[in-house]
């Protein structure tokens, strides 16, 4: 595989097949300027030779209630992150809309995505270098030298965002060898979602480890002196909406992977979209209710709601792209909040994500679908229900009962988080959801053949009528409408009305300029497409496919289609081979974050030392003073 690779990244690859090397350069450039200054001023801080780390981290320790190597990192990893998912959220957009960009600089997104993912490595490197020399921050630290000590949390942050920044230069890699992937779920991709989201769980033990060391605090008589003092309740209520931000932060992030389903364009089987929305909610919801008690689930569905909200209406009706749809959450949550009463969730965590998420998996699917015919892009057929129900049970199980197993870590459950039993199960529940998802990510070949007449009806639109061969060919099929897109504006979905048994009529679509517009069936395994209009590429090489008065064609893989920039001419092992190690790289980010929880879970009988703030000695009692 290497020497099939190897002349290829020698190459210097076209705007379709990579970004030019200045871009590259200049990136590398502004990276190694970043990190060099984090060196700097962390390391300084530990030396006692850079003072200004300790009084903002003293500051962010007063504002938010916690030692200042958790209340920094996560007061920067916050906005970061919303940063983050700005950015991907319009970086989808743009793709959708105008095509692909020749490199990472000259898509305005990316600048958003880059900082956001800077910012949890960020905030993972200052909850490393904010505690004394000498102190064991928090209950779960870590050793690193002789006299420095580091709060897991920290370190699994910075580790998932070194992930998640890795995905950029092995994305530019994958472009010179295998083509553009403009799928949202190809391998670097994965691999970049995969280190976000996860950074969110990361940012989860840490907020824990600040938590525990506070309360650890408090109970020696040295409580940090916050900015205001609040009465009982408003304090109660201010520590019930740092969960719950948590927790909307957690569905947001967990919320990325169902990106092509929110704009319309997903490539593959639509059954995906309500499996990911009852996993992505058992997992999130069981987790935040069990950890901050009643009503936490509720809020964490709202506080997303807001952040889509804000994020959807900037990218859409502002910036005039296309615009993501994204789900509620809301009656997952009330199914949450419900079964956590009956339940009483922290008393059996595992019972409670285990029903929690089977009745997500069906009643919440129903929700769902409820919801598809309100605002979604592509609405759930009542034909799927079933199958979608049957898939969406197990899965909403298995994440709900890794909900629980994040929970039994977060507040320190030995027994129910350390056994073999407990790793065993979380492990399996992995593998069940993996497995399945990879399962039902391979598709089938329908032989479907189309005569075109088309009637201009405007400039650069027409209308065409479609004759399909078999005449049933789109029965009962999960979607088929006609899809246009990078025709630099919002993308177009079109409806085709039967005028009689399979003769169907499309809406107005475009077929000038540098639209692509074809039509798309997708009915069970099979996946199918035929362009009506496919612009001409010379950096591919393309021919343009036009849109004369008649013709006739035959339907295609989707893929082919939707992924135009793909590569024909290489080798399936090299293509597989790097699969492989991106699967691998995230597998064994998962892992460890699996090891992190264990290793908190199990720290309740260790006692960090009085010491616990992450700012200098003499700040803090000037603080206290």
């Amino acid at each position: 595989m290497v020497a099939q690779l190897v002349p290829l990244l020698a190459v210097e690859a076209p705007s379709a097949g990579g970004a030019e090397a200045g871009q590259i350069a200049l990136v590398t450039a502004v990276a190694i300027v970043l990190t060099t200054a984090l060196l700097v001023l962390g390391l300084g801080h530990r030396s006692g030779r850079v003072k200004l780390l300790g009084r903002v981290a003293g500051f962010a320790e007063r504002a938010l209630r916690m030692p200042g190597w958790a209340a920094l990192p996560l007061a920067i990893a916050t906005p970061t992150l919303l940063l983050a998912l700005f950015g991907l959220t319009w970086d989808e957009s743009l793709h959708i809309d105008d095509g692909r960009d020749p490199g990472p600089l000259a898509n305005p997104s990316h600048y958003f995505l880059l900082v956001g993912l800077f910012g949890i490595f960020t905030a993972g490197w200052l909850a490393l270098v904010l505690p004394e020399r000498g102190s064991r921050p928090g209950p779960a630290s870590v050793r690193i030298t002789r006299d420095w000590h580091v709060p897991v949390g920290g370190l699994l942050t910075m580790l998932c965002g070194s992930v998640a920044l890795g995905g950029f230069p092995l994305d530019d890699v994958s472009h010179r060898l295998f083509g553009q992937d403009v799928s949202l779920w190809g391998t670097t991709h994965l691999q970049m979602l995969t280190g976000a989201a996860t950074g969110v769980v990361g940012l989860c033990i840490l907020f824990r480890e600040g938590v525990l060391a506070e309360q650890a605090r408090r109970g020696t008589a040295q409580e940090i002196v916050p900015l205001v003092r609040l009465p009982k309740l408003a304090d109660l209520a201010f520590e019930k909406l740092h969960y719950a931000t948590l927790g909307g932060g957690l569905l947001g992030a967990l919320s990325i992977f169902q990106g092509e389903y929110d704009f319309g364009v997903p490539q593959f089987r639509l059954i995906f979209h309500p499996i990911l929305i009852a996993g992505m909610a058992a997992f999130a919801l069981v987790a935040v209710r069990a950890l901050a008690g009643p009503g936490a689930a509720l809020l964490a569905a709202v506080w997303f709601i807001v952040i889509r909200g804000v994020i959807t209406l900037l990218v859409g009706p502002v910036f005039g792209e296309a615009v993501a749809t994204f789900p509620l959450y809301l009656a997952e949550a009330l199914i949450v909040e419900g079964v956590a009463l009956a339940l009483v969730a922290t008393k059996r965590p595992y019972a409670f994500g285990a029903v929690s998420g089977a009745l997500i998996g069906s009643v919440g699917v129903l929700a769902g679908y409820g919801w598809s015919k309100v605002w979604v892009p592509l609405e759930w057929p009542a034909h799927m229900l079933p199958s979608a129900i049957a898939l969406s049970v197990p899965v909403g199980i298995a994440c709900g009962i890794l909900g629980a197993f994040l929970f039994c870590g977060l507040d320190r459950r030995p027994t129910l988080v350390a056994s073999r039993a407990a790793i065993a199960t979380a492990a399996g529940c992995v593998v069940l959801v993996g497995g399945m998802l990879a399962v039902l990510r391979t598709t089938e070949a329908q032989e479907i053949r189309a005569a075109v007449t088309t009637e201009q009806v405007g400039d650069g639109r027409i209308v065409a009528t479609v004759t399909l061969d078999p005449p049933d060919a789109a029965k009962e099929a999960d979607w088929f409408h006609t899809l246009a897109y990078q025709g630099k504006g919002p993308l177009e979905i079109g409806e085709l009305t039967e005028v009689r048994p399979g003769v169907y009529r499309t809406e107005s679509i475009p077929v000038t300029g540098t639209w692509k517009t074809s039509v798309r069936i997708h009915k069970g395994r099979a996946m199918t497409a035929m362009p009506i209009r496919l612009p001409g590429d010379e950096a591919i090489p393309a021919p343009e496919v036009s849109a004369p008065a008649a013709f006739q064609r035959a339907f295609e893989a989707d893929r082919t289609i939707l992924q135009r920039e793909r590569k024909d001419d290489v080798s399936r092992a090299a293509e597989t081979g790097f699969a492989a190690l991106i699967l691998a790289i995230c597998l064994g980010l998962i892992a460890t974050l699996g090891r992190g929880l264990v290793h908190l879970g199990t720290s309740a009988q260790r006692t960090p030392r009085p010491s616990a703030s992450g700012a200098p000695r003499a700040a803090r009692e000037k603080t206290s003073a």
